[in-house]
């Protein structure tokens, strides 16, 4: 298996989140506005730094051709995620299953397991 040579993050760690923030904040008032209950849906949300995490693994498939990663490949790319990251540590183990809190995480196991 070749390797590719490792690249350097895309954007610093304070904007990626900055950007995670604002789309939250716009899913938030679209969900506000259509009138669905606060209380109903924010656990349904990813946390900024999950949504970050996201948003680096879907730029490693992007990278990949677009191809969905395996099982040990998504651990790998959520791996590398935190190693270049670490602040974001604790998010990727969360996307890894050790705390599995949030209704929207069994959508992304059973999308890594698909593949």
């Amino acid at each position: 298996m070749s390797r590719r040579p490792h690249r350097p993050p895309r954007a610093s760690l304070e904007l990626l989140r900055a950007e995670a923030a604002d789309e939250l904040s716009v899913l938030v008032e679209e969900r506000l506005r259509a009138g669905e209950d606060p209380w109903a849906f924010m656990e349904e949300l990813p946390t900024v730094d999950e949504l970050v995490v996201l948003t680096l693994r879907a730029e490693s498939i992007a990278e990949d051709g677009g191809i969905r990663p395996s099982a040990t490949r998504n651990y790998r790319v959520l791996r590398q995620i935190a190693l270049d990251h670490p602040p974001l540590t604790r998010a990727v183990w969360r996307l890894l299953g050790s705390e599995p809190h949030r209704r929207w995480h069994a959508a992304v196991e059973t999308e890594a397991e698909a593949s």
